[in-house]
């Protein structure tokens, strides 16, 4: 699983400049479009924000079992940000939306599947 985990991580920093870039264009488009009502650009910043970090405590962290537990509350948060603010003109905020889930199933996943010991350090089994 700590395999899984780094390539999430290095996957989802590299996701969140393509998803910054998007909401940005977006942001632009709506601000010209509908005097900036719309604010799915927006979430979408604030969902690249999320992954980004998330990516990294994922990578930094992943021998921990608080690093697991962090990376996937902020995944999961992103997700339900981004399903919830996904009715404006960014409909690709649902995809990474999902895939953010995804992301947290599978950091959830390795928090049970992974041996700890009492200090939360990550022990290899043989």
């Amino acid at each position: 699983m700590k395999t899984a985990k780094l390539t999430i991580g290095i996957i989802s920093i590299a996701l969140s400049l393509v998803i910054f870039f998007q909401s940005c264009a977006v942001g632009i488009g709506s601000a010209l479009a509908t005097g900036g009502t719309d604010t799915s650009g927006g979430t979408g910043m604030l969902l690249g924000i999320l992954l980004i970090v998330a990516g990294i405590v994922t990578i930094a962290a992943k021998n921990s079992k608080g690093g697991a537990v962090a990376s996937t509350i902020l995944y999961a948060i992103g997700g339900i940000v981004a399903l919830a603010g996904a009715s404006g003109m960014y409909k690709d905020l649902t995809i990474w939306g999902v895939l953010s889930l995804i992301f947290a199933v599978v950091c959830a996943v390795s928090i049970a599947k992974q041996d700890f010991d009492n200090n939360g350090n990550y022990t290899p089994s043989h």
